[in-house]
């Protein structure tokens, strides 16, 4: 049994090899299955778990494991189609931050993973009930386990005490760790996603005799794209569709497929899903829609029970374009051309829509799913198929949900490193995720979200998928800007300054041209062309003076990318391919990116390829060039900045702020909002800074409190406070510059006046130094984890929404970021003559709350505001905590969704 745990769901998860297994803790019932798990296992793998050979052991083993539960228990058990094939449970004995740890793997299943996997699990188990360590005994023999223990990527130690070998493993999840997961999961990913996009035998379910069918234009891709190995159909009332043989049922095939497309209608999707299944399926795209919520829960209980990677329902199917395989399972009109970008979307059209522009660009596509309703692969199990492929070098994603925001982030920073990783940030007119009274929630719109996301994971985020493809063709054909400072040439003045205007507004720089490269364009320009920034040429340049231009330009240390903006004239000393030809000529020794534009194009985006191989992108508006332009340099600086790390704080206590958080929702089981004294307790834990103050539910209490904590001018502050006032401006619940005993008494009987019935006791606080009034809080967002958000604070916070945001754990950088994002950031640093904030205690609070954000779930929102920023410290002036019953879940859990 497990310690009080047994309602939580159980969830799936992929072995080494890529099939998929149930994690779920014990239940009493499970006592047979133990009892046959512990029966069924060989001599030597009993000696090797209990030391001995003792029928008596195995017994105990599972008398033990379902046995009633009892604290500090817990006991984890993998199984396949309901056997059980491994048991994992940790005893503390009853109490303590130590736990007695053991593990048994079913004799055929050594060595794929199911080990580490419930150790994985047992891990964030202990974690979340304040176990701090794991000690487990071993023979000394027993290498498989000691190899287990050794590479879970947790510090441990073995003591020898003879033939036994003590092993004690310290439960830290720091980074190393989480590499150590997130790798094993990697592995195992991309080993389950094999049968999907490299299948040997691939079926069709519905595939009509009539054409308009989409099972048969799924067929029809198939057998017209050549498709190298071998193809069923599954069609009960025919022998052959289009000449792929068919028959009348999955189990009916001479060979099991890996890959089934499923396109029947959604009443019969379940039990065809079954049916592959029991036949041994390993993968299943199902383009059906329409499927309601029971027949959406029996198609993943298909996949879930029977280990089958399920793409869709829903969707426009899939593709690998590797021509050693040329699988087109889509029913899109044509065939995308081979390339190097991995495609991922859920929208069919939108997939479609890349696709055709891919092409047509002369990318194209290395694989493509398009994902639909996205009831198991996703957009995070893509990325690491394209990392691990051997053949893609640029991601291309249009996502509509995330499945696990925070695990997605990590593959996501990973993949990025080597890769870019392009999307359209969909949605973004969205209102809030709901209505909120406090700033916090108020400022945390699901865009802001979204956007801290792809910020931290370093992933290129477009407005639409013509700007993914304009910011996909630079990045595939030229060399990243190692800044942001543009050099703009043009044949005309006019299409010189909206490249200018383009390029200023999309945040590039246009530094003036220094004086020995002005005399060197001028050297080699027709007479008449103007050197500034823009250059223009004039109409008269010819071919081998525009890349004269060119070349000094990209020699010059000041400029890291080029722009050059050319319209057709009558005067050309060229023509428009000559000048073309002049972008083109020596694009193999540049090391910094050119870019064209050209106002009478008929395409938004083209590739205008090199004699010698490679191209050059030529763009229709210069607003599209210098877009594209910005991401590289965004992406190029994402890219030299140094990972960041979640540095270590002093004077944590996070067992007494869980604590707090547990008593506070025992006496208030729905939640709520915290009333100050807790608030102030939990801010302490975390070491985060605050005015002193008093609490007074008197108005003597009051005068004692004005009397101590008055400053050298005299004068306090008087908030009043009941349960669930948030906005106490608003309420005119505050009193400010409150002199002498007189004016505390005057100020408390107002509020036992207007406030009658409501009020529970007001705050004093003595009256707060100058500084910059700033605004720090968190939103626990159900999906995404905690964001972090900051930026202008007081009263007008809501009005000016002068704030940034980022998803918690912060990293250094992040927090760096945080403090410079803002409009207000030019204050802090000593604007106008002011002397800047301080930085580093200012830091150290958005790290604080960072961090009681990740140990706390419970935490729904926490909203300082105002925070008050001087030289001298960064002090929290008025502080709201809401707490809700939430159960802590661990992001990088390796699991299925």
């Amino acid at each position: 049994m497990t310690d009080g745990t047994l309602s939580r769901p159980p969830v799936h998860a992929l072995l080494a090899d890529g099939t998929t297994v149930r994690v779920r803790p014990v239940r009493p019932g499970d006592h047979e299955q133990l009892q046959r798990f512990y029966e069924e296992m060989s001599p030597e793998n009993l000696r090797l778990r209990f030391f001995a050979v003792s029928p008596r052991s195995a017994a105990m083993a599972a008398d033990r494991a379902c046995a009633p539960a009892r604290p500090g228990y817990r006991a984890l058990l993998a199984e396949t189609q309901g056997h059980v094939i491994g048991l994992a449970e940790y005893d503390t004995g009853g109490d303590g931050d130590a736990a007695e740890m053991s593990i048994a793997v079913a004799d055929t299943l050594h060595h794929r993973g199911v080990g580490t996997l419930l150790v994985e699990h047992l891990v964030s188990a202990a974690r979340a009930r304040g176990i701090t360590t794991f000690t487990a005994d071993a023979l000394s023999e027993n290498r498989d386990v000691l190899r287990l223990f050794a590479d879970l990527g947790l510090r441990t130690a073995r003591h020898f005490e003879g033939p036994e070998v003590r092993c004690t493993i310290a439960l830290d999840a720091d980074d190393t760790y989480l590499s150590a997961v997130e790798e094993r999961g990697r592995a195992a990913d991309v080993a389950s996603l094999e049968p999907l996009l490299r299948p040997n035998v691939v079926a069709v379910v519905g595939a009509g005799r009539k054409p308009g069918s989409v099972g048969r234009a799924i067929l029809h891709h198939l057998k017209a794209g050549g498709f190298t190995r071998r193809l069923f159909a599954v069609n009960p009332s025919v022998n052959s569709v289009l000449g792929v043989p068919c028959h009348p049922s999955v189990s009916a095939l001479p060979l099991t497929p890996d890959l089934v497309v499923v396109a029947v209608p959604a009443a019969v999707v379940p039990a065809t899903a079954e049916e592959c299944g029991k036949a041994g399926v390993r993968a299943l795209l199902v383009v059906t829609a329409g499927l309601d919520r029971s027949q959406a829960q029996a198609l993943l209980g298909a996949c879930r029970t029977h280990g089958m990677r399920l793409v869709g329902p829903n969707c426009l199917g899939i593709s690998n374009t590797d021509p050693e395989l040329c699988l087109d399972a889509t029913f899109a009109a044509d065939h995308p051309r081979p390339g190097t970008a991995g495609v991922a979307v859920q929208s069919g059209g939108v997939g479609i829509a890349l696709l055709d522009g891919l092409s047509r660009l002369g990318i194209g596509v290395s694989s493509f799913a398009s994902l639909g309703d996205k009831y198991d692969v996703s957009g995070n199990d893509m990325l690491q198929w394209w990392e691990s492929d051997g053949r893609t070098d640029l991601a291309l994603l249009h996502l509509e949900s995330f499945g696990s925001p925070r695990a997605f982030s990590r593959t996501a920073r990973r993949v990025t490193r080597r890769m870019p990783v392009l999307t359209v940030d969909a949605g973004r007119t969205e209102a809030g995720r709901r209505a909120a009274a406090s700033h916090t929630a108020a400022a945390a719109t699901r865009t802001m979200t979204r956007q801290a996301l792809f910020t931290q994971a370093g992933i290129t985020a477009t407005r639409s998928v013509g700007e993914l493809l304009e910011t996909a063709a630079l990045m595939h054909s030229q060399p990243l800007p190692a800044g942001t400072r543009v050099a703009i040439v043009a044949n005309a003045g006019g299409v010189g300054v909206l490249a200018a205007d383009a390029c200023v507004e999309a945040g590039l720089a246009l530094p003036s041209l220094a004086p020995e490269v002005v005399d060197d364009l001028l050297a080699v320009l027709p007479l008449g062309a103007v050197v500034g920034n823009p250059v223009d040429t004039t109409a008269a340049v010819s071919e081998d003076q525009l890349q004269d231009a060119l070349d000094r330009l990209l020699r010059s240390p000041d400029i890291d990318a080029v722009l050059v903006a050319l319209v057709p004239t009558a005067l050309a000393a060229a023509t428009g391919e000559d000048l073309i030809r002049a972008l083109t000529n020596g694009l193999a020794h540049r090391a910094r990116p050119v870019v064209a534009v050209r106002l009478e194009q008929d395409l938004p985006v083209k590739l205008l390829p090199a004699t010698a191989g490679g191209s050059v992108p030529s763009y229709a508006d210069p607003q599209s060039a210098a877009r594209a332009l910005a991401h590289a340099a965004r992406r190029a600086a994402w890219l030299d900045r140094p990972l960041g790390t979640v540095p270590d704080l002093d004077g944590v206590d996070t067992r007494h702020a869980q604590e707090i958080a547990e008593a506070c929702l025992a006496a208030h089981p729905d939640g709520g909002w915290l009333e100050p004294r807790t608030c102030a307790d939990l801010l302490t834990c975390y070491g985060i800074p605050q005015l002193p103050w008093s609490w007074a539910e008197t108005e003597e209490d009051a005068v004692i409190a004005a009397q101590r904590l008055r400053g050298p001018d005299g004068r306090v502050v008087m908030k009043a406070h009941w349960p669930g006032l948030l906005h106490k401006s608003e309420q005119h619940a505050v009193h400010l510059d409150l002199q002498g005993d007189a004016q505390v008494r005057a100020a408390f009987r107002d509020f036992e006046t207007r406030f009658a019935g409501l009020m529970t006791g007001v705050v004093v606080q003595p009256l707060a130094a100058r500084g910059t009034e700033l605004f720090a809080g968190v939103v626990q967002d159900q999906v995404f984890g905690p964001l972090v958000l900051f930026g202008l604070g007081g009263t007008a916070t809501e009005v000016l929404a002068d704030h940034a945001a980022r998803l918690s754990p912060l990293t250094d950088h992040d927090v760096h970021d945080l403090i410079t994002a803002p409009r207000c950031a030019p204050l802090l640093f000593g604007a106008h003559g002011a002397g800047p904030v301080d930085l580093e205690d200012l830091e150290q609070l958005l790290l604080r709350v960072s961090r009681m954000a990740s140990d706390l779930p419970q935490l729904a929102e926490a909203d300082f505001n105002p925070v008050l920023a001087a030289p001298g410290g960064v002090t929290v002036l008025d502080a709201r905590v809401r707490l809700l019953p939430r159960e802590p879940q661990d992001p990088y859990l390796r699991r299925l969704r």
